[in-house]
């Protein structure tokens, strides 16, 4: 299969995961997206959230630009990740501030 035919995932982890590629694909973003009583937006929104509590800036980088492909604008993303320094602790914030300067920068 070419590299235009993968999706992200299988791009990102497919050749020493592929189970984990197949899951991700099939049921977090297959199904989890796609249920009806959460706007993507919104799970947008929880996800970066989460990410940025947990700490898990690797994956933050291709959420923050769901969550714009997903209507929430820079503004309301920086404001988020604001709130979240009282909530997740300020270096959390401040690394999660660094990496969306970043992928705001390159659009």
């Amino acid at each position: 299969m070419s590299d235009d035919n993968l999706t992200a995932t299988q791009r990102l982890v497919g050749d020493s995961a592929p189970k984990l590629a197949a899951l991700t694909d099939d049921i977090l973003f297959g199904h989890v997206w796609e249920r009806a009583k959460l706007s993507k937006r919104d799970r947008s929104l929880v996800t970066v959230a989460s990410l940025v509590t947990s700490g898990c800036t690797d994956q933050l980088v291709a959420h923050l630009r769901r969550a714009k492909d997903n209507g929430l604008t820079e503004d309301e993303l920086k404001e988020a990740i604001i709130h979240l320094a009282f909530y997740a602790g300020w270096p959390k914030a401040m690394s999660a501030v660094q990496i969306a300067k970043k992928v705001f920068a390159d659009n």
